[in-house]
């Protein structure tokens, strides 16, 4: 790997002997998965959030911003916590980094579970698309925007303006902007076409971007040990719209 990873600040619940890392979104630091915490089972399972740089209590540390550096971090942060294998949990841009784990340690990576992840294709936006999330950089009405869009604009304001608030809070504008080039722009898919690890894919009913028919199209055309779950209640961002629900696909997955 080019990435040279150094150990980013995480936070472990659980001592469970089934280990998974988890890997954020774009919009949110690793306290964006705080919702799904509460119904996480640590005595079956131990899980590690991280900030990837630029995000939540890494937000100062420097770096290229890239799926590979963010691949490099926690590969560093496992060997830290002496975990030999785990799975990986990708939220979004957080699921295509989480295929790149797969790729460079197989041995170690026991599955992967994509939260409407980018595909290893990236996510191919036109020139309005594009012009809307470089923006989102420096402009909290185009976050505000992107995530009314992909949460199927069924919340209100108030709602909206935290989730905006919480991202501009919590994320550099230097990382961010840099690291839309990478999950959107980079294509991998080739690497990962039939890669056999088992993967779990899920989604909300009401995410117009990375829902069930992405998927089709992308994961479930490359791994053939792939599976999706559309929960009813979500749109892009399960855990923090229905993260009981998320948590149940989640646990029952990792526990077989």
């Amino acid at each position: 790997m080019v990435a040279t990873g150094q150990v980013i600040p995480h936070e472990v619940q659980g001592t469970g002997p089934v280990h998974a890392l988890l890997l954020h979104n774009w919009f949110g630091d690793r306290t964006s998965y705080d919702p799904l915490r509460a119904h996480l089972n640590g005595d079956a399972f131990s899980y590690a959030f991280l900030d990837c740089r630029g995000y939540g209590e890494a937000k100062e540390l420097d770096g290229a911003f890239t799926m590979e550096e963010i691949a490099a971090d926690a590969f560093a942060v496992a060997d830290h916590l002496g975990w030999e294998t785990f799975s990986v949990v990708g939220h979004s841009m957080g699921g295509k980094a989480a295929q790149l784990m797969l790729l460079e340690a197989p041995e170690r990576v026991t599955s992967v579970i994509g939260i409407s992840p980018v595909a290893a294709s990236g996510f191919p936006l036109d020139a309005e698309g594009r012009k809307l999330f470089t923006g989102a950089a420096e402009n909290p009405g185009n976050r505000g925007a992107i995530i009314e869009h992909t949460s199927g604009g069924r919340y209100d304001k108030a709602w909206l303006d935290t989730m905006v608030s919480h991202s501009v809070e919590r994320s550099s504008a230097t990382a961010f902007r840099a690291y839309l080039d990478s999950w959107s722009g980079d294509d991998f898919h080739e690497r990962v076409r039939g890669n056999p690890a088992p993967v779990l894919l899920v989604v909300g009913a009401h995410d117009p971007a990375l829902g069930a028919e992405a998927m089709q199209a992308t994961w479930l055309q490359w791994y053939p040990n792939a599976e999706l779950e559309v929960l009813q209640d979500a749109g892009h961002y399960a855990p923090e719209e229905a993260p009981e629900a998320l948590a149940a696909v989640v646990e029952r997955f990792l526990g077989r």
